[in-house]
This record gives structure tokens, C-alpha cells and sequence, in this order.
């Protein structure tokens, strides 16, 4: 067992000082694992939302005699002596121009800021700080304990005199137990372990607070809301109207905002309505609406239901997954008559007062979508709107990992950045399998314990028609013996072994057996994702290659089709080498950045499998694998109460609710 650190942040250091501040955290580590409490969990530079400096490090356990959570707010210091700065609270140290903040005032606002929020959400956590100078000797820190310094439960100081007091605290104040409930608690107050987006709109019962909104994300909610209320305010026609671009990687919480702002305004009253391209994301909300109280299934429509402008306009009009915007609004069977004339984005507009469009650039895949900053931009001005403009740089997919992202982007090559060896910091866990049976089998063992997972793969293969006479699935994605369905097609087909349509698939128990493919996955998240990379984009001579495979015809008895050349079989993109090559690596970026927990990927290509591994490393996870089976048992009864109750009716939910156990027979 090893002390687990989650790192929120780099520390803005000189490498030499990079290098001497990690072994400070090693050596913290090492002295609490040598104690017998690695199962205490280590936040390092954190920093909650509205606290100036980040605490070094905080321990996170659970206290021996309360059982209550336990919080130690550690401030790590190198200094090896110090002395007081003439006048003020603050400490000269050798070495630096200026006086330092005396560290138990930073210790104090952490304190602080912890104690105030768990007042506020009714917790139970028990809190203390302290200072670590493992350099230095108690005679060479007298400054920190003169007349009139800093006094109380935050002001404690250890040095490496001292090293065994310092361990005596640490049992005063944890069980030798996994932190871990009690750190995915601290997470979720803090808004870095906001529930999935489908649980957490099947679990809001009416509520405005679904998610918790941090930093800019708040900031485009209040934003939006104001031109709403400026735009109601207003009797004359067309003042008022705004347009909003909001843009930000996968993860981001742009579907988060989008569905918060909807159920804002539907509760007061107002008509509002959410556009997305993609039919699964627009299944998994439908499945969800039809069992809420405040959402109805009438609110989801599509990018091409405005040709016709509604009359009056929609007070609020939020367009999910923008870049997967056509030129027009238009479909195969349609009349001549009924196929829009001007730009679709120009419809989207006009047909509300406020329009937002939540675009992720890393995610335009099909040929035909044409949606990017540039076109909604224009289209506004052509409206005489000025757009308002937002970056979301906040991830709330992924963990919260912000360096997770960054790692997915600089090993598909989108960053221009040289990717880096994975290093774990908590919050994200990656792994690569040596085969694609261990790839199912994580995917199979974390379902079946409760949590939400599924298998993706890259289009590298074909994809069958259902037997036309039997409606069973033919086993397309072949890797060896291994052998399973992609996810059945359609949005109501009835299927032989009872698979749910593509627009269910990734919220249906069902769709567990089968391997589902960029366009049912985007916008859609589990806590594991197995990533299944094919021969559309392998790893040679320090470049990714990109090729476009070939596929049969399908066979008129059986609707099956087979792999005449390998590489992608994805018949919608665009024959142009750069623009395939592009299109490809924001299908793999869609995939790597479906999980909340842990992402597992393996490569059928031998030469790309060496590769990843030197990026990914080999998993020494100490027992500190995010697994659901290495919850307690209390963790894994309230992870199954709220996947059952995600599937009932709001009467039902409350029917319910008074006695858990019933659900499950326990």
C-alpha cells in the first residue's frame, strides 16, 4: 500500500525546484506509509474555488473515534531556518528577496474555507493544520513561535526533530483504513467529482442545482440568465436577442450548463428548448425526460426542426454539440418544399430570442458538419448580433483531470505538443491491456459491481446489416478469436438478442455486450471506458498513419459485410488526406475521453501497442485502482440505490424512498 496523491496543479517552479518539492512529497509519503497509514489519501496544490494560495498538501482519512471524515491541512516547507519580518505577521527566509506569508495564516484559510462550506452542506468533518519544516530544527524556527504569531488548531510545526510528533498527530486523527470514501466526498464539495451528466439529470427531482458550476462555467449560467431577463424586460421585437458561443474540450460542462440553464427557465415558466445533431445523445435525455417533473421530451428537438421559424420566437434555444451543424437544414426523403433555404445556423438564430451554441471543435467528425466559431460568429453579425464569447478550460469529465485532457491531446497529436509519460495524479486512472479479453473483462467486473461502463472501438471495421430474417447481430469488430457486435443501428429496430437501438445503447444495461462506435458514444460518459484502437490509426516511425480501409458489399442473405482492406471503414469521412487524418484523431479524442474514472485502451497493432506502453507505463497501483469493487460496502449500496432510482418515475422515486434496502433485498 502507498499514500495516494491527487495533483490538482503544477507547482510554477524552476525544474531544480520541481525536483526538490517532489521529494519533499515522497518523503511525506514514505513517512506515512512506513507508519501504517497509506491508506490516507494526499490532495497536493489544492486550491477550492475562491481561496487566494492552494494548500501544499491535505491528508484525508477517516477519524478512529468518530468515524467521521478527517481533514489535515499540511503546509510542506523547505526552509531550513526562519526569523520575523519587522512589523508584519510575515517571516524572513534565507534565500528569498521578499518576506513569506507566515504558514499557518495559509494553513487558517484552508481551514477556513473547509469549515464554512461544511456548515453550509450540513457535513461532518473534523479539520486541523499544521507545518512541516522537515529541514530544519526546532531552534532554527523559534520565529514561528514568538509573541504574537498565529495560534490555534492551524498553527501547528513539526521539524525533522519533531518527525515522531507529527506521526502521533496523524493517529490522533486517522484509522488505518482506505481514505478513499472520504476523499470522492471532499471531491464531490469541491465540484471535481460531479455525478455523470445522465445520473445526475435522472437524480435532480426539480431542482435547479443539478451540477456543481465552477469558475467560468458559472460565469456563462449568470451571464445567459441576465440576457434573458434583459430580453424579457424588453416589449419592442427583436430587442434583447444575444447570442452565446461557449467552447470548450470534451468534459468541459457545456452539456452541464446547457441542461441547468433548461431547467432554470422551464421552471419559471419560460419556453425553452434543447437542439442537439446526435440521435443518441438525444435518446439518453429523451429516456431521462420522460421521467422528470420539470423536463419534458417535447423541449428536445434537432438542429433541422427550425426551417420554419416558431412564432412567437423561443425565449431560450440551446444548441448541444454545435459542430455537428450541416450548411442546411435537410433530409434525404424530404420534399423540395420542405428543405430550408438559408444557412441552418441562421434558422437556429432566428428562431429564439437567445440562442447558445455549446461547440467542442476537437469534435467535428462526419463529412458535412460544418459547425466552428468562425460560421456562428458570422452568422451572428449577419443577424446583427455580437456574439458573446466563452473558453471553458475547467474539466468536470475525465475526473476533473485537467492533466488527463492534456496527455489525450498530445498523444493523438491535436496539441502540437510532444506527449509525456502518463503521470497518475489522482483523479484519472489509465491503464493499457495486453489484449482485448483483459480489455472486456475490466469493463465486465466494473459493471458488474456497479459501475457505469462500456467497450468503444475506432471505426476499423465493418459494419454489418442485421440478418434480415432473424434481426441478429453479426459479430463485426473481429480481433482474433474475439469476436462482438457493434451496437445495433436504428433508433426503435427490434433486435434478436433484445440489444437496445444505437440511441439507447449507451444507457440501456443491454448495450453492455456490445461495442459501440464514435457517433453513439459522443456526448455520453461512464465511469469506465475500454477504447478499442484499430488499423485506421497506427503508430510508425514517430508518426501516427492514417489509412482508409475497405469494405465488402453486403450480402444479400445474411447483411453481412467483411473487411477487404484494413484501416477505417467509415464511409462518411472525407476522401482528402488531411482532412481524413484530422477527423480520425477527434474520433479517438471523442472515445479517450468518455470515462469519470478509468480509461483502458488497447491497440490491435503490435507496433502501436510498444508504443503506447512507453507513454502509458505499467500500473503499480498499490491497491489504490479507482475500482467499484474496492468501495466499502455503505459506497457500493448508495452507487446502486441511485443507478436504480436513475430508472424509475419521480413517483416511483418517492414511493421508494423509504426503505432502501427494500430495492435490493438486503
Amino acid at each position: 500500500m502507498a499514500a495516494r496523491w491527487i495533483e490538482f496543479q503544477k507547482k510554477e517552479a524552476s525544474p531544480g525546484e520541481q525536483a526538490a518539492w517532489k521529494e519533499s512529497l515522497v518523503r511525506l509519503a514514505e513517512e506515512l506509509v512506513g507508519a501504517g497509514y497509506g491508506g490516507v489519501h494526499m490532495f497536493v496544490e489544492c486550491r477550492p474555488d475562491g481561496v487566494a494560495d492552494p494548500a501544499d498538501v491535505i491528508l484525508v482519512g477517516t477519524r478512529p473515534e468518530t468515524r467521521e471524515d478527517s481533514l489535515l491541512v499540511v503546509e510542506l516547507k523547505r526552509w531550513s531556518s526562519v526569523s520575523p519580518a519587522e512589523g508584519s505577521e510575515k517571516v524572513v527566509v534565507p534565500g528569498f528577496k521578499s518576506a513569506k506569508k507566515h504558514p499557518s495564516a495559509q494553513v487558517r484559510q484552508i481551514i477556513d474555507y473547509f469549515s464554512a462550506d461544511t456548515a453550509k452542506r450540513e457535513l461532518s468533518i473534523s479539520y486541523a493544520g499544521l507545518t512541516y519544516l522537515h529541514n530544519a530544527s526546532d531552534e532554527s524556527v523559534n520565529a514561528l513561535l514568538a509573541p504574537g504569531t498565529p495560534r490555534g488548531a492551524h498553527a501547528l510545526y513539526f521539524t525533522d526533530e519533531t518527525r515522531q510528533d507529527l506521526l502521533e498527530e496523524v493517529r490522533d486523527r486517522f484509522d488505518r483504513e482506505s481514505g478513499a470514501p472520504a476523499a470522492e466526498r471532499l471531491l464531490r464539495s469541491m465540484g471535481l467529482r460531479n455525478a455523470p451528466l445522465l445520473e445526475a439529470v435522472a437524480l435532480s427531482e426539480g431542482t435547479d442545482t443539478t451540477f456543481t458550476l465552477r469558475g467560468e462555467q458559472r460565469t456563462v449560467w449568470r451571464d445567459v440568465v441576465r440576457a434573458v431577463q434583459r430580453a424579457m424586460d424588453s416589449n419592442e421585437t427583436g430587442a434583447g436577442q444575444a447570442v452565446f458561443l461557449v467552447r470548450g474540450g470534451a468534459g468541459t460542462g457545456k452539456s452541464a450548463i446547457g441542461l441547468q440553464l433548461l431547467r432554470h427557465f422551464t421552471s419559471l415558466g419560460l419556453k425553452a428548448r434543447y437542439a442537439t445533431g446526435s440521435y443518441a445523445f438525444d435518446g439518453a435525455l429523451r429516456g431521462l425526460f420522460e421521467r422528470d417533473d420539470v423536463l419534458t421530451e417535447e423541449q428536445l428537438v434537432y438542429f433541422l426542426n427550425f426551417v420554419d421559424a416558431p412564432e412567437p420566437p423561443l425565449d431560450l434555444l440551446i444548441c448541444d454539440e454545435a459542430h455537428r451543424m450541416r450548411a442546411k437544414s435537410e433530409r434525404q426523403h424530404w420534399k423540395a418544399e420542405q428543405r430550408g433555404k438559408k444557412p441552418q445556423v441562421d434558422e437556429l438564430i432566428q428562431a429564439a430570442r437567445i440562442t447558445v451554441f455549446l461547440l467542442d471543435e476537437n469534435q467535428s467528425l462526419r463529412r458535412g458538419e460544418v459547425g466552428n466559431s468562425a460560421l456562428i460568429a458570422d452568422a451572428s453579425r449577419r443577424n446583427n448580433v455580437v456574439p458573446d464569447i466563452y473558453d471553458l478550460q475547467t474539466e468536470f469529465r475525465c475526473g476533473g483531470s485537467d492533466t488527463y485532457r492534456h496527455w489525450v491531446l498530445d498523444l493523438l497529436g491535436i496539441s502540437g505538443d510532444s506527449p509525456q509519460l502518463w503521470s497518475p495524479d489522482g483523479l484519472m486512472h489509465v491503464e493499457l491491456a495486453d489484449s482485448v479479453e483483459a480489455l472486456e473483462d475490466i469493463v465486465l467486473r466494473e459493471e458488474h459491481y456497479g459501475a457505469t461502463a462500456r467497450m468503444v472501438a475506432g471505426y476499423a471495421w465493418p459494419w454489418s446489416e442485421p440478418h434480415p430474417k432473424t434481426r441478429a447481430l453479426h459479430e463485426d469488430v473481429r480481433i482474433g478469436e474475439w469476436k462482438r457486435p457493434w451496437n445495433a443501428k436504428g433508433e426503435r429496430a427490434r433486435y434478436a438478442g433484445g440489444e437496445p437501438p444505437a440511441k439507447y445503447w449507451g444507457v440501456r444495461p443491454q448495450g453492455i455486450g456490445q461495442v459501440g462506435c464514435v457517433y453513439t458514444a459522443q456526448g455520453l460518459e461512464w465511469d469506465w471506458c475500454g477504447v478499442i484502437m484499430g488499423d485506421d490509426m497506427v503508430w510508425r516511425d514517430g508518426a501516427w498513419v492514417f489509412t482508409k480501409g475497405l469494405a465488402s458489399a453486403k450480402d444479400k442473405e445474411t447483411g453481412l459485410r467483411v473487411s477487404k482492406r484494413p484501416g477505417s471503414m467509415d464511409p462518411r469521412l472525407p476522401s482528402d488526406p488531411a482532412e481524413f487524418a484530422r477527423r480520425v484523431r477527434n474520433a479517438y479524442h471523442v472515445l479517450l475521453t468518455r470515462a469519470s474514472r478509468g480509461t483502458v485502451i488497447y491497440s490491435t497493432d503490435r507496433l502501436t501497442r510498444k508504443y503506447l506502453r512507453e507513454l502509458v507505463g505499467t500500473v503499480d497501483d498499490q491497491g489504490l485502482r479507482p475500482s467499484v469493487s474496492a468501495l466499502s460496502a455503505e459506497e457500493r449500496l448508495e452507487r446502486m440505490v441511485k443507478a436504480r432510482k436513475a430508472q424509475l418515475t419521480k413517483r416511483q422515486r418517492a414511493l421508494e424512498d423509504g426503505d432502501q434496502k427494500d430495492l435490493f433485498g438486503f
